[in-house]
């Protein structure tokens, strides 16, 4: 019962505990969890398409308030400057380390147990990238695959919207597609009739 959006909030409390050593005024707190929630809600859950041109993603912004959460206004007070580059850097800071997990969670392989789905053509990827700025995911599709000696691939080419870009697969993060396999289809369909 809401074991997923719990352990949501703990991992927040975790990074939050962490960057927050001073003491803040309740408008300087409102403020840095008004930027950490927008932060959370611009993280791409799955590909919006199955197009190949569709670069963007399904994020929980959709569901709040009908597009992504692009960017909140930067515009320093002028009363205060000091203070709210105190905030700048602890939204910065919580970026950094909330960003990271979760692009290792995306990431997470299991031990030789089972095999796990290799990136194919057409899949939408996240790139492992440390220069990206709040709310900004660099997303790409894979286009062309370069298998090694041994038929496993460890590069390839991702549409982005600057071009073509060439990654090392490590340095991606696939996102998990929400559609129904064949097997499901068939499944459903059966489900249906009967």
């Amino acid at each position: 019962m809401g074991g997923l959006w719990e352990s949501f909030v703990k991992l927040v409390k975790y990074h939050l505990k962490r960057i927050c050593n001073t003491s803040l005024t309740y408008e300087e707190l409102d403020t840095l969890f008004t930027q950490i929630e927008a932060i959370l809600n611009s993280r791409p859950l799955t590909p919006l398409s199955s197009d190949p041109n569709d670069l963007s993603p399904l994020t929980p912004g959709h569901f709040l308030i009908g597009r992504p959460i692009s960017a909140l206004p930067t515009s320093p007070p002028p009363l205060h400057p000091n203070r709210y580059q105190l905030i700048e850097v602890l939204r910065q800071h919580f970026w950094s380390r909330w960003r990271n997990e979760y692009l290792c969670e995306l990431q997470q392989r299991t031990k030789w147990k089972r095999r796990q789905r290799d990136i194919q053509v057409g899949d939408l990827v996240v790139f492992k990238d440390a220069t990206t700025p709040p709310l900004k995911w660099k997303l790409g599709r894979a286009v062309q695959l370069f298998p090694g000696s041994d038929g496993l691939c460890r590069v390839a080419d991702f549409k982005t919207i600057s071009g073509i870009e060439r990654r090392a697969l490590n340095k991606v993060c696939l996102l998990p597609t929400t559609l129904l396999g064949a097997e499901d289809v068939q499944n459903t369909e059966k489900g249906e009739r009967g």
